[in-house]
Protein backbone atom coordinates (compact mmCIF):
# COMPACT_ATOMS: atom_id res chain seq x y z
CA UNK A 1 0.00 0.00 0.00
CA UNK A 2 1.81 3.32 -1.14
CA UNK A 3 2.35 5.72 1.87
CA UNK A 4 -0.09 8.41 2.19
CA UNK A 5 1.75 11.52 1.76
CA UNK A 6 1.59 13.92 5.19
CA UNK A 7 -0.81 17.51 3.97
CA UNK A 8 2.04 20.66 4.25
CA UNK A 9 1.04 23.47 5.83
CA UNK A 10 1.53 27.53 5.65
CA UNK A 11 4.27 27.29 8.41
CA UNK A 12 6.14 24.64 6.16
CA UNK A 13 6.04 25.50 3.41
CA UNK A 14 7.00 29.04 4.73
CA UNK A 15 9.80 27.39 6.37
CA UNK A 16 11.25 25.18 3.25
CA UNK A 17 15.17 26.48 2.63
CA UNK A 18 17.05 26.03 -0.74
CA UNK A 19 19.48 23.29 -0.93
CA UNK A 20 22.36 22.79 -3.85
CA UNK A 21 19.63 20.78 -5.94
CA UNK A 22 16.01 21.31 -6.27
CA UNK A 23 13.93 19.20 -4.44
CA UNK A 24 10.17 18.44 -3.80
CA UNK A 25 7.92 18.42 -1.02
CA UNK A 26 4.35 16.38 -1.69
CA UNK A 27 1.21 17.71 0.15
CA UNK A 28 -2.13 15.62 -0.72
CA UNK A 29 -3.99 14.65 -3.84
CA UNK A 30 -1.17 14.91 -7.00
CA UNK A 31 0.44 18.83 -5.15
CA UNK A 32 3.28 19.04 -4.59
CA UNK A 33 5.98 22.34 -4.21
CA UNK A 34 8.95 22.28 -5.66
CA UNK A 35 11.48 24.33 -3.84
CA UNK A 36 14.73 26.01 -6.42
CA UNK A 37 18.45 26.65 -5.23
CA UNK A 38 17.80 29.90 -5.87
CA UNK A 39 14.86 30.48 -2.98
CA UNK A 40 12.10 30.02 -5.17
CA UNK A 41 9.45 27.81 -4.94
CA UNK A 42 6.68 26.77 -7.46
CA UNK A 43 3.45 24.89 -6.85
CA UNK A 44 2.87 21.92 -9.27
CA UNK A 45 0.45 18.75 -10.20
CA UNK A 46 0.76 15.73 -11.02
CA UNK A 47 -1.41 13.48 -12.30
CA UNK A 48 -2.25 9.89 -14.46
CA UNK A 49 -4.87 9.54 -17.26
CA UNK A 50 -6.43 6.45 -18.56
CA UNK A 51 -3.38 5.29 -16.54
CA UNK A 52 -0.62 6.99 -18.20
CA UNK A 53 1.62 9.50 -15.89
CA UNK A 54 1.58 12.70 -17.87
CA UNK A 55 4.33 15.78 -16.97
CA UNK A 56 3.90 17.74 -13.97
CA UNK A 57 1.55 21.15 -14.83
CA UNK A 58 2.55 24.43 -13.43
CA UNK A 59 0.30 25.84 -11.16
CA UNK A 60 1.94 29.13 -9.79
CA UNK A 61 4.59 30.14 -8.07
CA UNK A 62 4.74 30.48 -4.05
CA UNK A 63 3.84 33.00 -2.67
CA UNK A 64 2.24 34.54 -5.32
CA UNK A 65 -0.53 30.93 -5.03
CA UNK A 66 -0.51 30.28 -1.26
CA UNK A 67 -1.75 26.94 -0.18
CA UNK A 68 -5.53 27.32 -0.01
CA UNK A 69 -4.96 28.44 -3.41
CA UNK A 70 -2.73 25.87 -5.00
CA UNK A 71 -5.73 23.19 -3.86
CA UNK A 72 -8.43 24.65 -4.94
CA UNK A 73 -6.72 24.80 -8.61
CA UNK A 74 -6.08 21.14 -7.90
CA UNK A 75 -8.83 20.13 -7.19
CA UNK A 76 -10.31 21.77 -10.32
CA UNK A 77 -7.71 19.94 -12.37
CA UNK A 78 -8.68 16.87 -10.59
CA UNK A 79 -11.94 17.20 -11.31
CA UNK A 80 -11.13 17.37 -14.87
CA UNK A 81 -9.07 13.76 -14.44
CA UNK A 82 -11.67 11.94 -12.92
CA UNK A 83 -14.02 13.05 -16.01
CA UNK A 84 -10.97 11.84 -18.79
CA UNK A 85 -10.59 15.36 -19.37
CA UNK A 86 -6.85 16.96 -19.85
CA UNK A 87 -6.33 19.55 -17.73
CA UNK A 88 -3.22 20.19 -20.07
CA UNK A 89 -5.52 21.31 -22.56
CA UNK A 90 -7.65 22.74 -20.64
CA UNK A 91 -4.90 25.38 -19.59
CA UNK A 92 -4.04 26.01 -22.95
CA UNK A 93 -7.11 26.95 -24.10
CA UNK A 94 -7.68 28.93 -21.03
CA UNK A 95 -4.20 30.65 -22.08
CA UNK A 96 -5.95 30.99 -25.65
CA UNK A 97 -8.76 33.00 -24.66
CA UNK A 98 -6.60 35.13 -22.78
CA UNK A 99 -4.73 36.21 -25.97
CA UNK A 100 -7.62 36.79 -27.99
CA UNK A 101 -7.34 40.02 -28.96
CA UNK A 102 -4.31 41.32 -31.08
CA UNK A 103 -2.96 43.47 -28.46
CA UNK A 104 -2.88 40.41 -25.86
CA UNK A 105 -1.48 38.06 -28.46
CA UNK A 106 1.02 40.52 -30.10
CA UNK A 107 2.40 41.71 -26.38
CA UNK A 108 3.19 37.45 -26.25
CA UNK A 109 4.46 36.99 -29.28
CA UNK A 110 6.97 40.22 -29.37
CA UNK A 111 8.45 39.40 -26.10
CA UNK A 112 9.33 36.16 -27.61
CA UNK A 113 10.69 37.79 -30.54
CA UNK A 114 12.53 39.99 -28.95
CA UNK A 115 14.39 37.55 -26.56
CA UNK A 116 18.29 37.89 -27.29
CA UNK A 117 17.67 40.72 -30.15
CA UNK A 118 19.70 43.43 -30.47
CA UNK A 119 18.68 46.57 -28.66
CA UNK A 120 18.07 48.78 -32.09
CA UNK A 121 16.10 45.70 -33.08
CA UNK A 122 14.04 45.22 -29.47
CA UNK A 123 13.21 49.29 -29.83
CA UNK A 124 12.28 49.55 -33.26
CA UNK A 125 9.74 46.11 -32.73
CA UNK A 126 7.96 48.22 -29.61
CA UNK A 127 7.85 50.98 -30.98
CA UNK A 128 6.14 49.70 -34.07
CA UNK A 129 3.76 47.55 -32.06
CA UNK A 130 3.22 50.09 -29.24
CA UNK A 131 3.24 53.24 -31.45
CA UNK A 132 1.32 51.79 -34.63
CA UNK A 133 -0.47 48.63 -34.19
CA UNK A 134 -2.21 48.47 -30.93
CA UNK A 135 -3.81 51.70 -30.95
CA UNK A 136 -5.48 50.85 -33.84
CA UNK A 137 -5.90 47.02 -33.66
CA UNK A 138 -4.98 46.25 -30.41
CA UNK A 139 -8.40 45.95 -29.30
CA UNK A 140 -9.51 43.39 -32.23
CA UNK A 141 -10.11 39.71 -31.50
CA UNK A 142 -7.27 38.38 -33.52
CA UNK A 143 -9.36 36.24 -35.41
CA UNK A 144 -11.36 38.83 -36.86
CA UNK A 145 -8.95 41.32 -38.09
CA UNK A 146 -9.39 41.33 -42.31
CA UNK A 147 -6.60 42.04 -44.92
CA UNK A 148 -8.37 45.84 -45.47
CA UNK A 149 -7.79 46.68 -41.37
CA UNK A 150 -4.17 46.11 -42.07
CA UNK A 151 -4.50 47.95 -45.63
CA UNK A 152 -6.08 50.72 -43.47
CA UNK A 153 -3.34 50.90 -40.71
CA UNK A 154 -0.69 50.66 -42.96
CA UNK A 155 -2.52 53.90 -45.43
CA UNK A 156 -2.52 55.73 -42.00
CA UNK A 157 1.37 55.17 -41.32
CA UNK A 158 2.25 55.87 -45.28
CA UNK A 159 0.13 59.26 -44.89
CA UNK A 160 2.33 60.30 -42.27
CA UNK A 161 5.06 60.24 -44.65
CA UNK A 162 6.67 56.66 -43.60
CA UNK A 163 6.37 53.93 -46.39
CA UNK A 164 9.32 51.64 -45.25
CA UNK A 165 7.69 51.64 -41.60
CA UNK A 166 4.38 50.84 -43.08
CA UNK A 167 6.04 48.28 -45.23
CA UNK A 168 8.10 47.07 -42.41
CA UNK A 169 4.35 46.96 -40.25
CA UNK A 170 2.53 44.78 -42.70
CA UNK A 171 6.05 42.13 -42.53
CA UNK A 172 5.84 42.22 -38.62
CA UNK A 173 2.15 41.06 -38.75
CA UNK A 174 2.11 38.69 -41.27
CA UNK A 175 5.05 37.15 -39.22
CA UNK A 176 2.86 37.65 -35.83
CA UNK A 177 -0.31 35.96 -37.43
CA UNK A 178 2.05 32.80 -38.97
CA UNK A 179 2.90 32.34 -35.28
CA UNK A 180 -0.62 32.51 -34.46
CA UNK A 181 -1.49 29.94 -37.01
CA UNK A 182 0.99 27.52 -35.59
CA UNK A 183 -0.33 27.73 -32.45
CA UNK A 184 -3.87 27.16 -33.67
CA UNK A 185 -4.97 30.41 -32.73
CA UNK A 186 -6.07 31.86 -35.96
CA UNK A 187 -6.95 29.57 -39.15
CA UNK A 188 -6.01 32.64 -42.28
CA UNK A 189 -3.06 35.72 -42.36
CA UNK A 190 -5.02 38.63 -43.02
CA UNK A 191 -1.70 40.30 -43.41
CA UNK A 192 -0.09 37.73 -46.21
CA UNK A 193 -3.24 38.43 -48.39
CA UNK A 194 -1.42 42.13 -48.99
CA UNK A 195 1.10 42.49 -51.68
CA UNK A 196 3.99 44.39 -50.88
CA UNK A 197 4.53 46.50 -53.56
CA UNK A 198 0.77 47.63 -53.08
CA UNK A 199 1.65 48.93 -49.94
CA UNK A 200 5.61 50.55 -50.53
CA UNK A 201 8.60 49.71 -52.08
CA UNK A 202 11.70 49.33 -50.67
CA UNK A 203 13.47 52.43 -52.95
CA UNK A 204 15.69 54.94 -51.61
CA UNK A 205 14.19 57.79 -49.58
CA UNK A 206 14.52 61.32 -51.21
CA UNK A 207 13.93 63.32 -48.19
CA UNK A 208 16.53 66.32 -48.63
CA UNK A 209 16.43 68.79 -46.41
CA UNK A 210 16.29 72.46 -47.40
CA UNK A 211 19.15 75.30 -46.32
CA UNK A 212 16.18 76.46 -44.03
CA UNK A 213 15.48 73.01 -42.07
CA UNK A 214 19.49 72.34 -41.79
CA UNK A 215 19.48 75.43 -39.88
CA UNK A 216 16.28 74.70 -37.51
CA UNK A 217 17.26 71.23 -36.92
CA UNK A 218 20.43 72.28 -35.73
CA UNK A 219 19.24 75.03 -33.68
CA UNK A 220 16.76 72.71 -32.67
CA UNK A 221 19.47 70.40 -31.48
CA UNK A 222 21.54 73.31 -29.77
CA UNK A 223 18.79 74.54 -27.52
CA UNK A 224 17.81 70.97 -26.18
CA UNK A 225 18.67 69.64 -23.19
CA UNK A 226 20.73 66.53 -24.71
CA UNK A 227 24.03 65.78 -23.42
CA UNK A 228 26.31 68.63 -25.12
CA UNK A 229 28.52 65.42 -26.33
CA UNK A 230 25.42 63.96 -28.49
CA UNK A 231 24.78 67.84 -29.65
CA UNK A 232 28.34 67.33 -31.46
CA UNK A 233 27.84 63.92 -32.56
CA UNK A 234 24.85 65.53 -34.40
CA UNK A 235 26.81 68.48 -35.74
CA UNK A 236 29.58 66.19 -36.65
CA UNK A 237 27.12 63.63 -38.10
CA UNK A 238 26.35 66.70 -40.67
CA UNK A 239 29.22 68.39 -41.68
CA UNK A 240 31.62 64.71 -41.75
CA UNK A 241 28.92 63.37 -44.29
CA UNK A 242 29.85 59.79 -42.51
CA UNK A 243 27.19 57.08 -42.21
CA UNK A 244 26.04 57.18 -37.96
CA UNK A 245 27.55 53.86 -37.02
CA UNK A 246 31.02 55.00 -38.98
CA UNK A 247 30.75 57.82 -36.07
CA UNK A 248 29.17 56.72 -32.91
CA UNK A 249 32.36 53.85 -32.87
CA UNK A 250 34.73 55.39 -33.71
CA UNK A 251 38.05 55.71 -31.10
CA UNK A 252 40.65 58.49 -30.99
CA UNK A 253 43.51 56.58 -32.66
CA UNK A 254 41.63 56.86 -35.94
CA UNK A 255 42.39 60.67 -35.62
CA UNK A 256 44.98 63.23 -36.58
CA UNK A 257 43.62 66.66 -35.21
CA UNK A 258 46.68 68.54 -36.31
CA UNK A 259 46.97 67.17 -39.54
CA UNK A 260 42.60 67.27 -39.78
CA UNK A 261 42.56 63.68 -41.03
CA UNK A 262 40.31 60.96 -39.55
CA UNK A 263 41.24 57.53 -41.45
CA UNK A 264 38.14 55.23 -40.91
CA UNK A 265 39.66 51.23 -40.60
CA UNK A 266 37.76 49.12 -43.40
CA UNK A 267 36.42 46.65 -41.24
CA UNK A 268 34.22 49.64 -39.85
CA UNK A 269 32.80 50.27 -43.21
CA UNK A 270 29.94 49.45 -44.85
CA UNK A 271 32.03 48.55 -47.77
CA UNK A 272 35.04 47.02 -46.56
CA UNK A 273 37.12 49.47 -47.80
CA UNK A 274 39.14 52.13 -45.51
CA UNK A 275 37.85 55.91 -45.83
CA UNK A 276 39.46 58.88 -44.78
CA UNK A 277 37.73 62.08 -43.79
CA UNK A 278 39.10 65.51 -44.37
CA UNK A 279 38.25 67.11 -41.33
CA UNK A 280 37.04 70.68 -41.60
CA UNK A 281 38.06 73.60 -38.97
CA UNK A 282 34.17 73.33 -37.31
CA UNK A 283 34.88 69.14 -37.10
CA UNK A 284 38.01 69.18 -35.27
CA UNK A 285 37.05 72.15 -32.66
CA UNK A 286 34.04 69.92 -31.97
CA UNK A 287 36.30 66.92 -31.51
CA UNK A 288 38.97 69.29 -29.64
CA UNK A 289 35.79 69.48 -26.99
CA UNK A 290 34.77 65.94 -26.87
CA UNK A 291 38.19 64.97 -25.57
CA UNK A 292 37.14 66.56 -22.39
CA UNK A 293 33.93 64.55 -22.46
CA UNK A 294 35.08 61.01 -23.27
CA UNK A 295 37.55 61.03 -20.27
CA UNK A 296 40.35 57.90 -20.69
CA UNK A 297 37.51 56.62 -23.17
CA UNK A 298 39.31 55.00 -26.31
CA UNK A 299 35.83 55.75 -27.91
CA UNK A 300 34.71 59.50 -29.03
CA UNK A 301 31.65 58.76 -27.63
CA UNK A 302 31.67 56.23 -24.51
CA UNK A 303 28.71 54.70 -22.90
CA UNK A 304 27.74 56.96 -19.95
CA UNK A 305 26.00 53.50 -18.50
CA UNK A 306 29.40 52.73 -16.79
CA UNK A 307 30.65 51.31 -19.53
CA UNK A 308 33.37 53.75 -20.99
CA UNK A 309 34.93 50.53 -22.91
CA UNK A 310 32.00 50.83 -25.01
CA UNK A 311 30.67 53.43 -27.06
CA UNK A 312 27.18 54.69 -27.10
CA UNK A 313 24.79 52.53 -28.91
CA UNK A 314 23.37 52.44 -32.59
CA UNK A 315 19.91 53.62 -31.11
CA UNK A 316 21.40 56.88 -29.34
CA UNK A 317 21.37 59.75 -31.81
CA UNK A 318 17.93 58.71 -33.41
CA UNK A 319 16.69 58.63 -29.97
CA UNK A 320 18.09 61.84 -29.15
CA UNK A 321 16.68 63.50 -32.60
CA UNK A 322 13.19 61.80 -31.80
CA UNK A 323 13.22 63.36 -28.29
CA UNK A 324 13.11 66.83 -29.99
CA UNK A 325 10.35 69.13 -30.59
CA UNK A 326 11.67 70.20 -34.40
CA UNK A 327 9.02 71.96 -36.86
CA UNK A 328 10.61 69.46 -39.82
CA UNK A 329 9.00 66.87 -40.74
CA UNK A 330 9.98 62.76 -42.14
CA UNK A 331 13.49 63.51 -42.01
CA UNK A 332 15.99 60.62 -40.55
CA UNK A 333 19.71 61.12 -39.87
CA UNK A 334 20.59 59.40 -43.18
CA UNK A 335 19.17 61.81 -44.81
CA UNK A 336 21.83 64.31 -43.91
CA UNK A 337 24.46 62.37 -46.23
CA UNK A 338 21.68 62.82 -49.04
CA UNK A 339 21.20 66.17 -48.13
CA UNK A 340 24.86 67.30 -48.39
CA UNK A 341 25.10 65.34 -51.36
CA UNK A 342 22.48 67.53 -53.05
CA UNK A 343 23.66 71.15 -52.09
CA UNK A 344 27.24 70.16 -52.79
CA UNK A 345 26.25 69.11 -56.44
CA UNK A 346 23.99 72.56 -57.05
CA UNK A 347 27.43 74.36 -55.60
CA UNK A 348 28.86 73.44 -58.66
CA UNK A 349 31.48 70.38 -56.82
CA UNK A 350 33.12 67.41 -58.75
CA UNK A 351 30.40 64.72 -58.71
CA UNK A 352 33.36 62.27 -58.20
CA UNK A 353 35.16 64.06 -55.79
CA UNK A 354 31.54 64.12 -54.09
CA UNK A 355 30.95 60.32 -54.03
CA UNK A 356 34.53 59.46 -52.82
CA UNK A 357 34.03 62.01 -49.80
CA UNK A 358 30.74 59.72 -49.00
CA UNK A 359 32.38 56.68 -49.40
CA UNK A 360 30.06 55.64 -52.32
CA UNK A 361 31.68 53.71 -55.34
CA UNK A 362 31.45 55.29 -58.89
CA UNK A 363 29.64 52.73 -60.92
CA UNK A 364 29.82 51.85 -64.69
CA UNK A 365 33.29 51.93 -66.73
CA UNK A 366 33.71 55.09 -65.17
CA UNK A 367 34.71 53.81 -61.68
CA UNK A 368 36.76 50.87 -63.57
CA UNK A 369 39.16 53.32 -64.39
CA UNK A 370 39.16 56.47 -62.40
CA UNK A 371 41.07 55.30 -59.51
CA UNK A 372 41.35 58.97 -58.27
CA UNK A 373 41.14 59.77 -54.41
CA UNK A 374 40.11 63.55 -55.06
CA UNK A 375 42.02 64.73 -51.74
CA UNK A 376 42.69 68.27 -52.65
CA UNK A 377 39.21 67.98 -53.61
CA UNK A 378 37.57 66.70 -50.91
CA UNK A 379 39.35 68.83 -48.80
CA UNK A 380 37.94 71.37 -49.99
CA UNK A 381 34.10 70.01 -50.28
CA UNK A 382 34.33 69.26 -46.53
CA UNK A 383 35.37 72.56 -45.26
CA UNK A 384 32.66 74.37 -48.08
CA UNK A 385 29.81 72.42 -46.44
CA UNK A 386 30.81 72.92 -42.70
CA UNK A 387 30.82 76.25 -43.89
CA UNK A 388 27.17 75.81 -45.42
CA UNK A 389 26.23 74.25 -42.59
CA UNK A 390 27.40 76.78 -39.89
CA UNK A 391 25.52 79.36 -42.19
CA UNK A 392 22.62 78.14 -41.58
CA UNK A 393 23.17 77.68 -37.89
CA UNK A 394 23.65 80.95 -37.63
CA UNK A 395 20.79 81.86 -39.77
CA UNK A 396 22.88 83.20 -42.53
CA UNK A 397 23.06 82.91 -46.17
CA UNK A 398 26.34 81.43 -48.42
CA UNK A 399 27.31 82.16 -51.31
CA UNK A 400 28.45 78.73 -53.23
CA UNK A 401 32.17 78.51 -54.21
CA UNK A 402 31.35 76.87 -57.64
CA UNK A 403 28.37 77.63 -59.89
CA UNK A 404 27.55 75.35 -62.30
CA UNK A 405 27.98 76.50 -66.21
CA UNK A 406 24.36 77.32 -67.53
Amino acid sequence: MPRQATPLTDTKVKALKPKPERYRVSDTGGLMLEVMPSGSKVWRYRYQLFGVRHPALTIGSYPEFGLADARKRRDEWSALVSRGESPKRAVQAAKSAMLNTVKAFGAAWLDDQVAGKSQSYVTTMRRLMTKDVFPVLGSFPLTDVKPTDIMALCDKIKARGAPKMALLTRNVLRRMYDFAIARQLAESNPAAALVARFIATEESRTRVLSPVEIGVVLRAIYASDIRRALKLALNLLFVTMVRKAELTESTWDEFDLKAGIWDIPAERMKKDKPHRVYLSRQATEMLEELRAYAGKSAYVFPSTRGMEDRPISKSTLNQAVRALSIDVQHFVLHDFRRTASTHLHEMGHSSDAIERALAHKILGIKGVYNRAEYADQRRVILQAWADFVQAQLDGATITPLFRSAC
